[in-house]
């Protein structure tokens, strides 16, 4: 038994309920509001020799993923499995981008059907890898045993017609109906943040291209700014509507709602994250001519620094396309926001743990001059334990891992070289450099900046594989479609669609999408033929399984080939068969069966009926 898998049996004791056989303790809820949090402690010794082993390391190897398995559980291994696989197959993508950034340059043909068809070869590969480390790890099949829920909320009970049991039930069409509200939702989600986005996307056009006044360095930031502050304002009260509606849901298991709950989560992510890109590759560059002049109704936001009406006011003639602005805006959320992310994700929230506990201690030191200090919590701890309390208490106070948070980024950022990377070939090579510290970083979060996860066990890495299928076939379409507006060197449409010829889009779609579809399941049938240890373990052990019930049925040598030679048949053997047949009674078909002694005879006598046919039908034949 693995340490993981020891914490997550004490765990399972402490909070399952207790007519499953657990205390029933449940953190921050009822009569247990007081207990704080339940986990396991950090391995002080073990984190520092791991993150040290790691920072040597270019590349992973089976038994480090197997370390995290034992130590973190197989949910957590199967993120850093997945996030290693994803570099592991970055550095083709890297070098061939590389190449078709000096040698072909932007919006390469080429370069968009090897990235289509490295997007379609990863996935596939990566459910063959996925299966293969669930057998290696015990847990294929695993996510067919689902928790039930300690929220559900159940209408009626019926008893299971096979095992008997009692069940808690809620009508399938009832929560049918919940869902629907799924698509009402999505849309309202999609139209406020679309609207959001759009608006300061119109914002910066304006400012960029039309206001020609004071301050215009200045002023172009402010949509940035507008969108720092409202989008994540809005997609997190967008998240708690979608996180309330499914509750609403009424889930029975804990797999099924993290499953819904992920999809919902999903459709944000993409509205936030592709569609400024969207609104540049497919809106402005394409109708930005048509489109700019009405963007006059943005004055407003730069009237105040504006010294005249004609610096607000666009071009009659001689506007121009900026065609370079989609190439720095994909520039921008595949290394500049990699970076910011980063340092959100891992140096903020330290430095706010440090801040806050610099602020902790003026207090207290100003509370104890004042003579109105509290006790502190350290004040009744024996003096050997001491150490050991403040420790817990520090972990305590660190906040919990969420493997799904994680998992998310990298889909997002497998789906930025899926959609757009064709417009900026060296795509690929940020996100190899920036994998390599995720990998490192995510180790050193868990270990210094987060509570030891709760091990759980999983055989994927859930509903995200699907994002990942469909974000694969959506590049293909995307990557088709841009190579087909900036054919010309690059330009693109120059602001207006006079130059798009509409049947010739939809055929490169209609194309790529058919093309993309052949060769998924081509690779597929490919990659399903390859072997791997976990595969042959499988086939071992199912070959053990026949070989032992073959054995308790016919006898230890069952297995022998070719079979042993059969008793020889005998004037004495026939009349002592005979004899034991005349001392029971017997009916003419248990007479019938009991004509061979064994399946060897029987074989024997199969043989010699099957060669006399074939002479009979040869002497008839001539």
């Amino acid at each position: 038994m693995t340490e993981a898998e020891r914490y997550r049996i004490i765990h399972q004791m402490i909070t399952n309920p207790k007519e499953e056989g657990g205390a029933g303790i449940t953190a921050k809820e009822g009569e247990w509001k007081d207990v704080e949090s339940i986990f396991p402690l950090h391995d002080i010794a073990h984190n520092r020799e791991w993150v040290k082993d790691w920072s040597m390391k270019t590349f992973l190897k089976i038994e480090d993923l197997d370390e995290i398995r034992n130590r973190f559980g197989e949910k957590i291994a199967f993120y850093f499995a997945f996030t290693q696989s994803y570099f592991t197959f970055l550095t083709f993508p890297a070098a061939f981008g590389f190449s078709a950034w000096v040698l072909l340059g932007h919006f390469s043909a080429i370069y968009a059907i090897v990235s289509t068809f490295w997007c379609v070869t990863f996935v596939e590969y990566w459910k063959h890898q996925e299966l293969n480390l669930a057998i290696r790890w015990g847990v294929k099949g695993v996510s067919a045993i689902e928790e039930k829920r300690r929220d559900f909320k159940h209408e009626k009970e019926v008893k299971d017609p096979i095992t008997g049991e009692t069940v808690q039930v809620f009508p399938a069409t009832k929560r049918l109906a919940r869902q629907a509200l799924a698509v009402p939702f999505a849309l309202l989600a999609s139209l406020a943040l679309g609207s959001l986005i759009a608006t300061c996307f119109g914002i910066e056009i304006f400012l960029s291209e039309v206001y020609s006044g004071p301050f215009k360095s200045v002023l172009v930031y402010l949509p940035t700014g507008l969108l720092t502050v409202f989008v994540p304002t809005l997609t997190t009260l967008l998240t708690g509507v979608a996180t309330r509606l499914n509750d609403y849901e009424n889930w029975d298991t804990n797999e099924s709602y993290q499953s819904a709950l992920t999809q919902k989560i999903f459709v944000l992510n993409f509205i936030t994250d592709y569609l400024p890109i969207f609104l540049t590759a497919f809106v402005y560059i394409p109708f930005g001519s048509l489109i700019v002049p009405y963007l006059d109704i943005f004055h407003l936001t730069a009237r105040p620094f504006a010294t005249s009406e004609n610096q607000l006011t666009s071009p009659k003639v001689g506007f121009e396309i900026n065609p370079v602005r989609l190439r720095k805006q994909v520039i921008y959320f595949t290394v500049t926001a990699q970076i910011v992310g980063f340092a959100m994700e891992n140096i903020v929230p330290y430095l706010k743990r440090q801040g806050f506990h610099k602020y902790q201690e003026i207090k207290t030191e100003r509370a104890a001059k004042q003579g109105g200090a509290a006790p502190g919590a350290t004040v009744n701890d024996h003096p050997e334990e001491a150490e050991f309390l403040t420790r817990v208490r520090g972990e305590a106070e660190l906040g919990v891992y969420d493997v799904t948070v994680d998992l998310r980024e990298m889909v997002v950022q497998f789906g930025y070289l899926a959609l757009f990377s064709v417009v900026w070939p060296l795509t690929p090579v940020s996100f190899l450099v920036n994998d390599w510290i995720e990998l490192r970083s995510d180790a050193a979060k868990i270990c210094l900046e987060m509570q030891r996860p709760t091990p759980a066990r999983a055989d994927s890495i859930g509903p995200w594989l699907d994002s990942l299928g469909f974000l694969a076939w959506l590049g293909s379409i995307t990557s088709a479609a841009l190579v087909y507006l900036f054919s010309n060197d690059g330009i693109g449409p120059d602001g207006t669609p006079a130059t798009i010829k509409g049947w010739a889009l939809l055929l490169t779609i209609f194309f790529s999408e058919h093309i993309y579809l052949i060769v998924r399941l081509g690779v597929r049938i490919a990659i399903s033929k390859i072997d791997s240890p976990g595969m042959q373990q499988e086939r071992a052990e199912k070959f053990m399984v026949r070989k032992r019930y073959l054995e308790e049925t016919l006898g230890d040598n069952a297995m022998e080939l070719p079979p042993t030679k059969a008793p020889e048949i005998t004037r004495a053997s026939l009349e002592e068969d005979a004899r034991n047949d005349s001392l029971k009674s017997s009916d003419p078909e248990e007479h019938f069966w009991h004509r061979q002694l064994g399946w060897e005879e029987s074989v024997e006598i199969g043989v010699s009926l099957i060669d006399k046919m074939g002479t009979e039908e040869g002497k008839k034949s001539q």
